[in-house]
């Protein structure tokens, strides 16, 4: 599978951006997709998650209520829209996929050890 983000750019806090996903792959259904993000000096961390069918979802506490994850399963795409951006939001957003067949509908992967497949990032940058 191969992915590619789109979607980030520079904004002002309390704006609004949306980042998108699109995977080349035949069986998208089958494949957790999340993303994660980088910031200059600290690791890879998990912000958003949804399932195969996209019945499930997750979040970090930081962008709980601010950031939502959607996937459409028709079109082999993931999306993150981010409202209420925040300075501390700015990091390089990577699109992540894991095969998840052999897990409950409803698994969420966290940890970015267990990602499989990465895009290539996409800066995302919130000035004050």
């Amino acid at each position: 599978v191969q992915l590619q983000a789109s979607g980030g750019g520079l904004v002002q806090a309390g704006g609004s951006l949306r980042l998108s996903c699109a995977a080349s792959v035949r069986t998208f259904s089958n494949f957790f997709m999340g993303w994660f993000r980088q910031a200059p000096g600290k690791e890879r961390e998990f912000v958003a998650g949804i399932s195969r069918s996209g019945g499930s979802t997750h979040y970090a506490d930081s962008v709980k209520g601010r950031f939502t994850i959607a996937r459409d399963n028709a079109k082999n795409t993931v999306y993150l829209q981010m409202n209420s951006l925040k300075p501390e939001d700015t990091a390089v957003y990577y699109c992540a996929a894991r095969p998840a067949t052999y897990y409950s509908e409803s698994y969420i992967f966290t940890r970015s050890n267990d990602i499989n497949t990465w895009g290539p990032g996409t800066q995302v940058t919130v000035s004050s």
